[in-house]
């Protein structure tokens, strides 16, 4: 894979993966304007370790406060002591992560990956989530913070993030509109959120891997240890800059950038002129 190749992936997916304008709808688009080929599996699973390396090392204290709450849980209910809010956490995000494992394992066996992936839809999901987001960001007040959301809050932000199985809808924007109509604060969205994509890039780094050892073909280890270190850049930034505007603004600019985007696949996909349809 040409190096050039290697670090337009790797920031597109790296970057697009946690902030709320959806990956796919960029992916869709790197062939398209650059006629290179399918990536193939091995990097695929290459970008998810390496998004999944940043993810965990942004929130280092979150994880390790959440497996600390973990081993004192069992002293504390022998002692008939409360469990710490950590352990609350990593329960709401089991609870919150169940759903979209259950579907995507469906989708998974069921339903051809062709079917979802056209530009038309991408354009549409694209688009219409994007002003959902926006629908959800200024019609709710901003009166919550992470350690409010409920169960039942886990659950529904779990349901909403079954929608991301269809490509352009955004896992990270479908989980933050989910909490923001909860009423979390923009930060705290942005935090449940990503904390959220910590099991699900697990799942589904898992199914891609399980699915390159099953193929039988030779993982290109240069090109793979590549992409994933720069994933890993790219992926750190795009979090740092995320939580950092999250902390004085909305999610205003993140949706006209969806907006644009959306109707400029749409024009793609409808046969816009100049566009090799």
């Amino acid at each position: 894979m040409p190096f050039i190749q290697s670090i337009v992936l790797a920031a597109v997916q790296g970057i697009t993966e946690f902030l709320p304008v959806s990956s796919s709808g960029h992916l869709i688009l790197v062939p398209k304007l650059t006629g290179w080929p399918d990536q193939g599996l091995a990097i695929d699973v290459a970008v998810h370790v390496g998004t999944l390396l940043a993810v965990m090392l942004y929130f280092w204290r979150d994880i390790g406060g959440i497996a600390g709450a973990v081993m004192r849980a069992g002293s504390q209910m022998a002692n008939h002591r409360p469990l710490d809010q950590e352990f609350w956490l990593l329960i709401k995000l089991i609870v919150a992560t169940l759903p979209v494992v259950a579907a995507g394992y469906w989708v998974n066996e069921y339903l051809s990956d062709d079917l979802l992936r056209s530009v038309t839809i991408i354009g549409w999901t694209t688009l219409g989530f994007g002003l959902f987001l926006l629908f959800a960001d200024k019609t709710n007040m901003t009166i919550r913070r992470l350690d409010h959301i409920t169960y039942g809050g886990a659950l529904v932000i779990g349901l909403f993030q079954i929608l991301a199985l269809v490509p352009g809808t955004s896992r990270a924007g479908i989980t933050m509109t989910a909490a923001r109509f909860l009423g979390l604060e923009c930060q705290d969205a942005a935090r449940f959120s990503l904390l959220l994509s910590i099991p699900v890039i697990i799942a589904a780094g898992s199914l891609k891997g399980l699915e390159l050892y099953q193929s039988g073909n030779q993982l290109l280890i240069d090109d793979a240890l590549t992409v994933g270190g720069l994933a890993f850049v790219f992926a750190l930034f795009a979090i740092a800059l995320l939580m950092f505007w999250l902390k004085r603004a909305s999610f205003t600019p993140f949706v006209v950038y969806r907006v644009i985007l959306g109707a400029a696949l749409l024009y793609y996909a409808y046969g816009g002129p100049g566009l090799g349809i």
